[in-house]
Order: structure tokens, then C-alpha cells, then sequence
């Protein structure tokens, strides 16, 4: 008896703990609690005692109707609102270019959140698979008070999620039942979002910022980068949705034939350009200053602001450029970047998937349908209109639109990436060899192990190197060559949460470490506030130096770095990474 009561408790902890993790309704908490007691008392009143046959239906039908519960309770989808206290006070009505607008303000009063403006029309139907068109002006007042869905994307079951932010992030709030529901995700997810300081202003300086995500996934909510922190510090910061995957990378003949401007393959990255275009013809009404905006983005985020800085049809529209561990400006990007010929290839590839001949047929098809083609359509292409060649080329003869840069990478950026794919001796020549070839044993001169955590420290280095770090180092040379003031960074700080893997820099830059987090300390927020104070700095005139900071030096050795870490300082890369580069140099030349 006492066994059974054990069992019937744990399996009741169990089952709260997968509703929990899966976000499911609150009727999904309460169903299972009644179901449990009710359990329990049928085996206590000797119901379920007399048969063997009946108690082993009867445990059974437990598991059953608690699916059952799961099922009927699943998560609500939901738009996810911009502040989460009952009855959040308004804004004033701003008049925008395609209407009227009121926002929200934060709970504590200092920042205003306007989310979900549309900046372009809805890019579905006949629109899907064609440039951005202008936003369909609207009647009344558009209470912004909520973010759009997420743009298409493939999506995880929510306790895959939940627990990826356990065990990827260290990080989870338990039991907080106000997010428990699963995002909305639509194609109609041409919207942005505007945090000022309450009251607003003038002539405030503008950040513009671009999320990551592969090309594929993200979200421009995200709390990492959200800009309430800037803006409570006198910054607007605006960032957008754009089409992701399938929706915005596809390449085919058929919609360049059909396009006016004979493009086709970059539609997230042009509708990155409208949400720009947007900005200049609206930022005003916030109190921005639309000669004075700034243009940033993490991974696959910064890869398109690289992408942007060398498109014509951004010049003007931004003055500076933030890039976070990525960039397209390598002669051969590492990721997020593809020929035009093998853009029209996939392109190709995909109406043979789907069992199509033209762009008609597959626009029949539903958005959900086509999304698992994310896979393999995420990268930026030189399409003639967008593109109108290799960025890099575009660096080289000093064409590129911004007029500073402040760029830089993680010291482990290569975590998430191999965390289940390492190197250990048995391995680590193979993984070499598949990537470098005829220059193998070069590397391996470079980075010799000679055990399991000798190969696997090495790989992460060169896997980080390769991705990330080099790329940067080719940004560097160039905008050195051609006299723009650039600010080179390297984040090494460790700390419970994410440390300095791929994207950890962010919650520091952007300020946005919770007070209530133990994950961080004192040492953290300390060197968060100090990255911010240069970033507000480099935001507001090109320049991140202040008063009573370090010395942050602009156009050094490329292979120098302002670091932020346990110190904060310019330091010079490994002797052993500064020859992998000169490898690298000497296959791109000979691709």
C-alpha cells in the first residue's frame, strides 16, 4: 500500500512536471489533480484491489486519460503582448505615415513598447515570393500594444523548447503560468516594434536591429535583445520580422521572370531594407532622428546587415553598423550565403519536392507545407538587384554604405553548434580533413592533440575560427583599407547561463541581465553596463569612447581586439589562430 501511494505520487509530480514544461492551460493542472485524487481514492476505498486484471486496466486507464488531459489542455496559441502587468497604461496617439498609433508603457513607467506596426503588406497570396510592398494604410487608432506571430518558421513541440532552455541556457522560470501558450507564427509577419523613452523626444538616435536564427527561426521579442534598456537610456531602438527560410530565401527563374525588377532569392533581406525604409519615413513621429540610425544584428542578423551594408538600395538609409559574430564579406562566406547558380539549383530542388513545375503552383500550396523547406533555403544570394555583386568586392572599392563599424565574436562561438558533434582522436583528423584537404597537415601542425580533450578543445577552435572568427578578420582588413573607423571586439566572459557561446554577448550589450537572475553577478552587470555605455556611445556619434572608460582603439592590427571579459582591454589573437587565417586566406584564393 505504502509502495503504491509512493508510485501515485511520483507519477502525479511527473505529470505536472510535463504540463508544466509542455505550457499547458491551467485546466490541464487542475484536471490532473482531480484526476489523481480520484485515483487514489478508488485503490484506497479497495475498488481496485480485488482483481489483479482490473488494477493493471485501471493504472492504464491513468496513463490514458492524463494523454487525454494533455491533449484537450495543449498550450493556447496566443501573439505574445509587448508588457505583461493587468491593464498597462497607454500611450500617447502618434501619427505615422500609414495611420494612427498607441502603444504601452513598461510597468515601471520609463519606456514605451509599440509593437506590431505593419511595415509592408502582408507578403501572401500573390505576394508571397515577391519584393515588399507598401503597408496598407489603416482607419482609427492601431492599439500597438502586441507583437505580431513570428514569421513561418519550423516549429518544436513546446516541451522540446522548454527544455533546450533548461539544459542549453541553464535558465527556466517554473510555474509561471503567464507564458503558458505557444507563440504565434504566420507569413504575415511584416511588422515592427519601437521601444522610446516615455515621453519621447527629439532628434533621439536610432538603432535598427536585425535578429538572428540561421535565416530560418527568431523572433523579435526576445528579451536578450529586447531595447527596453536602450531606450530607457535615451535610444529608440527599432527591430522587425522579416521572411525567414522557404518564404524569404527561394530562387527560381519563374519569379525573377515575373519580377519588375528581375530578382529574386533575397526577399527576407529585402524586406530588412523596407523595415529601413520605414524607419526613415516614420521615426520622426517617435522623437528619432532619421540621419542618425544605426544598424545592427546578431549571427544570422549581422550576416544580413553585412549583406545590406554592400546593397545599393540601402545607401542613406543607416549611417553605422553593428555586427555580431557574423558577416558575408569573406570571399567565400562560411554560411548564410550561396552563388546565385546554386540559389536557382535548390530553388529547382524544391519544386521537385513538392511535385510542381511553376512559382504558380507552389504558391497554391499551404505556408505549412512548405515550411520544413527552411532547411535548405536560408541564404542570402547576389541576385542583380538586391546584390549587385560579392560584398566583398563591394568593400574592396569602398562602396559600402556605412560610415563606422563596430564588430566582433565569442570566444566559444562554436558551442551550440558541436555540442553533439565534437572531435575526440578518433575523429579529429577525419573532421580536419573534410573541411581543409590538401591543407590538413598544416592544421594539424597548428592544433596537434594528443588525447580526447586536446582534440575536442582544438576542434571548437578551429570550428570557431572557421565560422566566426575569420570572417570578422576579412571585415577588418577591408574596412581598414579603406579608411572606415572600426571597433573591434572579443567577449570572453563566462558566467551560469550561456557564457561566451554564440550569442552571449547580447543580454550584455543590450543591457538586459534580470535583476533577479542568479546566474549572473555582480561582476557581470558590472561589465554589462560597461558595454552598453560604449554602445550607446558608438550609437549616438560613431565613436564608442567616453569618459572614464578604456580606451577603445579604432583601426588596429586586424588580428587585435578590444576584449570583454573578467578584464577589459585590447589584447592580440594566438600566434596559432593567425596562421589558420593565413591557411584560410590561401583557400579562398585558390577557390
Amino acid at each position: 500500500m505504502i509502495a503504491r501511494r509512493i508510485v501515485t505520487i511520483l507519477l502525479f509530480v511527473l505529470f505536472i512536471l510535463i504540463l508544466e514544461l509542455n505550457k499547458n492551460s491551467v485546466w490541464g493542472f487542475i484536471l490532473t489533480a482531480v484526476l489523481t485524487v480520484a485515483f487514489f481514492v478508488l485503490f484506497e476505498s479497495g475498488i481496485l484491489r480485488e482483481k489483479t486484471p482490473l488494477k493493471v486496466v485501471s493504472w492504464l486507464a491513468f496513463f490514458a486519460v492524463f494523454a487525454g488531459i494533455l491533449f484537450l489542455t495543449w498550450p493556447p496559441v496566443k501573439r505574445v503582448p509587448a508588457v505583461t502587468y493587468k491593464d498597462p497604461v497607454e500611450t500617447e496617439v502618434l501619427t505615422l505615415k500609414d495611420g494612427k498609433v498607441s502603444g504601452v508603457v513598461t510597468e515601471d513607467g520609463k519606456v514605451e513598447i509599440f509593437a506590431g506596426i505593419p511595415y509592408a503588406a502582408p507578403p501572401v497570396g500573390d505576394l508571397r515570393w515577391r519584393e515588399p510592398q507598401d503597408a496598407v494604410p489603416w482607419e482609427g487608432v492601431l492599439k500597438a500594444d502586441t507583437f505580431a506571430p513570428m514569421a513561418m518558421q519550423p516549429t518544436n513541440l513546446p516541451i522540446y523548447d522548454s527544455l533546450a532552455q533548461i539544459i542549453g541556457y541553464h535558465d527556466y522560470k517554473w510555474f509561471d503560468f503567464s507564458d503558458n501558450y505557444t507563440a504565434a507564427v504566420d507569413e504575415d509577419a511584416l511588422y515592427v516594434n519601437v521601444w522610446r523613452p516615455a515621453g519621447g523626444g527629439s532628434g533621439l538616435p536610432v538603432l535598427v536591429f536585425i535578429h538572428g536564427g540561421s535565416l530560418q527561426t527568431g523572433q523579435p521579442w526576445y528579451a536578450d535583445y529586447s531595447g527596453r534598456s536602450l531606450a530607457a537610456d535615451g535610444v529608440i531602438v527599432v527591430n522587425m520580422g522579416y521572411r525567414l527560410g522557404v518564404f524569404g530565401y527561394l530562387a527560381l527563374d519563374g519569379l525573377a521572370s515575373e519580377s519588375a525588377v528581375g530578382t529574386t532569392g533575397n526577399y527576407g533581406l529585402l524586406d530588412q531594407i523596407k523595415a529601413l525604409e520605414w524607419v526613415r519615413d516614420n521615426i520622426s513621429a517617435f522623437g528619432g532622428d532619421p540621419d542618425n540610425v544605426t544598424l545592427a544584428g546578431e549571427s544570422a542578423g549581422a550576416a544580413s546587415v553585412s549583406a545590406i551594408c554592400a546593397s545599393p538600395l540601402a545607401k542613406g538609409l543607416f549611417r553605422r553598423a553593428v555586427l555580431e559574430s557574423s558577416t558575408v564579406v569573406s570571399k567565400e562566406p562560411p554560411h548564410s550565403f550561396r552563388s546565385f547558380d546554386e540559389a536557382l539549383e535548390s530553388g529547382t530542388a524544391v519544386l521537385e519536392k513538392y511535385g510542381v513545375s511553376t512559382a504558380e503552383e507552389l504558391r497554391a500550396l499551404p505556408a505549412n507545407k512548405l515550411v520544413s523547406s527552411a532547411e535548405t533555403e536560408h541564404h542570402i544570394t547576389v541576385d542583380g538587384y538586391a546584390l549587385e555583386e560579392m560584398p566583398y568586392k563591394v568593400y574592396e572599392a569602398g562602396d559600402q554604405n556605412e560610415e563606422a563599424i563596430l564588430h566582433g565574436f565569442n570566444a566559444k562561438e562554436s558551442g551550440p553548434f558541436i555540442i553533439f558533434s565534437g572531435a575526440s582522436m578518433k575523429n579529429y583528423e577525419d573532421k580536419i580533413r573534410s573541411y581543409f584537404k590538401e591543407y590538413t597537415d598544416e592544421i594539424i601542425s597548428l592544433y596537434p592533440a594528443s588525447n580526447d580533450d586536446e582534440a575536442a578543445e582544438m576542434w571548437a577552435e578551429i570550428y570557431g575560427a572557421v565560422f566566426f572568427d575569420y570572417p570578422h578578420y576579412c571585415l577588418e582588413r577591408l574596412e581598414n583599407s579603406t579608411g572606415i573607423p572600426t571597433y573591434q571586439y572579443y567577449f570572453s566572459k563566462d558566467n551560469g547561463r550561456l557564457g561566451c557561446w554564440h550569442s552571449g554577448e547580447m543580454i550584455y550589450l543590450y543591457g538586459n541581465i534580470p535583476d533577479d537572475s542568479s546566474l549572473y553577478d555582480d561582476a557581470d552587470r558590472a561589465l554589462s553596463a560597461e558595454m552598453k555605455e560604449y554602445f550607446i556611445n558608438f550609437i549616438r556619434t560613431g565613436d564608442p569612447n567616453g569618459e572614464g572608460l578604456p580606451e577603445w582603439k579604432s583601426d588596429v592590427d586586424p588580428a587585435s581586439y578590444m576584449e570583454f571579459g573578467d578584464n577589459t582591454g585590447e589584447i592580440r589573437e594566438k600566434d596559432r589562430k593567425i596562421g589558420l587565417f593565413s591557411i584560410l586566406d590561401r583557400m579562398n584564393e585558390n577557390q
